[in-house]
């Protein structure tokens, strides 16, 4: 396969002054569905860690006291725990708003304090535009002494709270309170990438990037930094280890790390007029896809991006969008609701315009009824590309807030296929060894399947629930559409909060990305 007709060139990424490489190949990427099997994993990789090997995060938000699996480590006890042994722990944290507004700020600050203490060092890193956030998880973890090693995780799990569910969706015991339908422990549907191979050195060279920017780390608020000088917080990066070689070959996976950094009131050093690889990627690979578009997203909620999806279904007859949304926001209230339900419904109806029978949309549920929050951003066009990571399917995340994903085409053509296949058995109740995946395998057959599975169980929601509820975890989503006097003020407290554009006025004029 030609790669670069899939992936950007180093050209199309359109951000000449990063050192990031147009793609790396030789990878073995695999998907870790669920944040209980991604946190056993990142806490047992961490914890082999020794004097001189390093560890690097980025997150939107950590939770010091979130448990990795039963019976701990905490977050704070893995990286403390780590450094305390002599590895070099660098991470790169959020500055966030209050925790009263459901921000994170405190818990942030603990967290890096508590690795601090131990050795390590972790930045409140608030180099955003304003009302954006860093929204990127990363963990790049490095053995100088054996590369063959070396690991890293990108994609859309935070280390914090409610993060921990499986397959069974019962949510996590330390959940954050959403929305009233989710209930007291939220179920939690998200995805997270293990990358092993020279792409590690990649996200290696990412962290190095944002780390190293010389932009203060507090660029928005004067009062924020007295505070910080108050307290005596870490305001100035420490040296970095010396970057080894990238890993050696090991799998058959190319792989293409794909960034936002909005074009801000400061410059960055690595991208001075932003990146918006992520959604110069989307632009090239939509229009080439010829039957089946499969997304699981948090925020399907943007027109800019809909009439991306729109245009592919009208040129290609043949294809059809499945996407797998939650229910629910994740939030209650008069205000803070009808934005995020005017965003969602003007996307699904920008789609749906274009061909109503080849639009597929579903929300889903655990085996009580209890909607499950779906927080993956996940994409599979044609089971050739595959993308993981830390953006939704909105402005904000391709234009405004810093975000990190990773696209995976492989030689053998079945990684594509296969994370589609795994997510789908999970939702279809199907066996995860693949035994029954049936008309699953090709993405025609595949509709029928999906379709006709969550409109059974639809079914026996509308009989009152008589006899066997039958095998899925998907329904049909039905977006609720508001009434013109909330739209009058919810359509454009959407576009200017909840959906903001972080390109120049510039390229807003000419309509570049």
């Amino acid at each position: 396969m030609n790669l670069a007709e899939w992936f950007l060139t180093g050209d199309q990424r359109g951000n000449p002054a990063t050192r990031l490489p147009a793609w790396s190949e030789g990878n073995r990427a695999e998907p870790l569905i669920h944040g209980a099997r991604y946190f056993e994993r990142l806490a047992a990789e961490v914890e082999t860690l020794q004097a001189g090997d390093y560890v690097f995060f980025t997150d939107w938000r950590g939770d010091p006291d979130e448990q990795l699996r039963d019976g701990g480590p905490t977050i704070r006890e893995l990286f403390c725990h780590a450094a305390q042994r002599g590895v070099v722990v660098k991470g790169l944290v959020w500055r966030s708003h209050l925790d009263k507004f459901q921000y994170s700020e405190e818990e942030n600050q603990h967290l890096g304090e508590a690795i601090e203490e131990a050795g390590g060092e972790v930045l409140l890193d608030q180099r955003v535009r304003v009302g954006g956030s860093h929204h990127q998880k990363l963990v790049v973890i490095r053995h100088p002494e054996t590369p063959e090693r070396d690991i890293a995780f990108a994609g859309g799990i935070d280390l914090c709270h409610s993060r921990r569910d499986d397959e069974s969706h019962d949510g996590d015991p330390q959940a954050v309170q959403m929305a009233k339908s989710y209930g007291d422990r939220p179920p939690w549907h998200d995805v997270q990438l293990q990358i092993r191979g020279p792409a590690v050195g990649a996200l290696d060279t990412a962290f190095r990037e944002r780390w190293n920017d010389p932009a203060p780390l507090d660029t928005l608020s004067p009062v924020a930094w007295v505070m910080d000088k108050l307290r005596g917080a870490d305001l100035s990066p420490g040296t970095l280890p010396e970057q080894p070689p990238d890993p050696p070959a090991c799998g058959p996976h190319a792989v293409q790390v794909l960034r936002t950094y909005p074009d801000a009131h400061f410059q960055y050093d690595f991208a001075p007029r932003g990146e918006r690889s992520i959604a110069r990627a989307y632009n090239k690979v939509v229009p080439q896809a010829r039957r089946l578009i499969y997304v699981e997203d948090q925020y399907l909620w943007s027109a800019r991006v809909a009439k991306l999806f729109a245009k592919a279904l009208n040129d290609n007859p043949d294809l059809h969008l499945v996407a797998v949304i939650p229910r629910y926001p994740d939030v209650d209230g008069r205000l803070q609701l009808p934005p995020n339900l005017v965003g969602r419904w003007q996307a699904i109806a920008t789609c749906q315009s274009a061909s109503p029978e080849r639009v597929h949309i579903f929300d889903v549920e655990n085996q009580r009824g209890t909607p499950v929050y779906v927080h993956a951003k996940v994409c599979v066009i044609d089971d050739i590309w595959a993308c993981v990571g830390s953006d939704n399917l909105n402005r904000r995340s391709w234009t405004h807030d810093s975000e990190l994903s990773c696209a995976v085409i492989d030689s053998e053509g079945t990684f594509a296929r296969d994370l589609r296949l795994r997510l789908l058995r999970e939702h279809l109740d199907r066996p995860a060894d693949g035994s029954e995946d049936g008309n699953l395998v090709d993405p025609v057959t595949a509709i029928r399947d999906i379709t006709a599975t969550a409109d059974a169980l639809d079914a026996w929601y509308r009989s009152g629930c008589q006899g066997t509820r039958p095998p899925g975890r998907l329904r049909p989503h039905k977006p609720e559409r508001l009434g013109w006097p909330t739209r009058l003020w919810a359509e454009p407290l959407y576009r200017l909060i909840y959906d903001p554009d972080g390109r120049s006025y510039r390229d807003r004029l000419r309509g570049r990305l």
